[in-house]
C-alpha cells in the first residue's frame, strides 16, 4: 500500500495530501463507498453538511477497524447556518450525524458575501468551535483573497485550509500563492473539472507518455503542485486508480504542458456571487 504524503497545517495538524471525496454520493451508498476507500488505503475523507451523507461517512469510519486517529475527517458548514448560534448548532449536528467525538477539519462551505449574514460573524463562531477542542482545525472553502483579508483584519485565528475549485482549466495560481504566503493550505475540489479535462489532447499526450490514465496524470499534477486533492468515485477500480499516484513523477515539461491549459474556466459557481441556501 502506498504511503500518502502529509502536509502540516499552520497549527501543526497533519493532513493527508490525497483523500476521498463523497460529493454527490447518495446517502444510502456512502458507507459502502467510504468503507471501500478505507480498505484501499485512503485515510482522509471529505464530506459536508450540504451533501447529506455524513451519517454514512461516520458509519464507515466507525466500522473500519482503523484507529480513529489514523483517519482525517473533514466536513463543512451548510449555507443556511451562518449566524453564530446556527453555526454552533450545525457543528453539534455534524458530530452527532458522524457519530464521532471530534472532527479533524471544519470549513465554512461558501462565503455568501451577498446575503445578510456576514461571514466574519460565521468565522468567529468557527473560532469558538476550534477553542472547544472538538475540532482539530478550521478553515474555509471558496474564499477569494479579499474574503480572507477581511478575516485577517477582523478575527484572531487564521484559516488552516482554503478549499477552492482547481483543475488544469482553472489553475488558480494567484490565489494559491496568496494562500501559501499566509500559511494556508490549498485544497482542490473538482480536480479533473468533472471529467472535462480528461479528453484534452495535451492531457492524453501526457498520460500516454507515462503509460497512465488521464485522471492519474491530472491528479499527480495537483500532488506535485502541493494541492490537497480528494477525487470521488463509487467504483472500486476507479478508487484504486485514483490512489495509484505515487509510483511516478511528472517531469517539468509535463507539468508545464498541463499548467498551460489554464483558461480561467470554472465548472462551479463564482464565490463572489453565489448565494444558494438549501431549503
Amino acid at each position: 500500500m502506498a504511503t500518502v504524503p502529509t502536509i502540516t497545517l499552520n497549527n501543526g495538524v497533519e493532513i493527508p495530501q490525497l483523500g476521498f471525496g463523497v460529493y454527490q454520493i447518495p446517502p444510502e451508498d456512502t458507507a459502502e463507498a467510504v468503507g471501500a476507500a478505507l480498505e484501499i488505503g485512503y485515510r482522509h475523507i471529505d464530506t459536508a453538511e450540504m451533501y447529506g451523507n455524513e451519517k454514512g461517512v461516520g458509519e464507515a469510519v466507525r466500522n473500519s477497524g482503523i484507529p480513529r486517529d489514523e483517519i482525517f475527517v473533514t466536513s463543512k458548514l451548510n449555507n443556511g447556518f451562518h449566524r453564530r448560534d446556527d453555526a454552533l448548532r450545525a457543528f453539534d449536528q455534524t458530530l452527532a450525524d458522524l457519530g464521532l467525538e471530534t472532527l479533524d477539519l471544519f470549513l465554512i462551505h461558501w462565503p455568501l458575501p451577498t446575503i445578510d449574514v456576514d461571514y466574519v460573524e460565521t468565522w468567529k463562531a468557527m473560532e469558538e468551535i476550534y477553542r472547544s477542542g472538538r475540532c482539530r482545525s478550521i478553515g474555509v472553502s471558496n474564499f477569494n483573497a479579499h474574503h480572507l483579508r477581511r478575516l485577517f483584519a477582523e478575527t484572531e485565528i487564521r484559516p488552516a485550509v482554503n478549499q477552492i475549485e482547481i483543475h488544469p482549466y482553472l489553475a488558480q495560481d494567484e490565489l494559491r500563492a496568496f494562500d501559501a504566503d499566509h500559511e494556508i493550505v490549498t485544497e482542490a475540489w473538482s480536480p479533473i473539472a468533472q471529467g472535462k479535462v480528461l479528453d484534452d489532447p495535451a492531457v492524453v499526450r501526457v498520460a500516454e507518455r507515462y503509460s497512465k490514465t488521464p485522471a492519474q496524470v491530472v491528479l499527480r499534477w495537483h500532488i506535485q503542485r502541493g494541492d490537497v486533492v480528494f477525487p470521488k468515485s463509487v467504483t472500486r477500480s476507479r478508487m484504486e486508480e485514483n490512489f495509484a499516484l505515487f509510483d511516478f513523477e511528472l517531469d517539468g515539461d509535463s507539468m508545464g504542458d498541463l499548467s498551460a491549459l489554464d483558461r480561467n474556466e470554472r465548472t462551479g459557481p463564482d464565490p463572489d456571487t453565489f448565494a444558494y441556501i438549501p431549503r
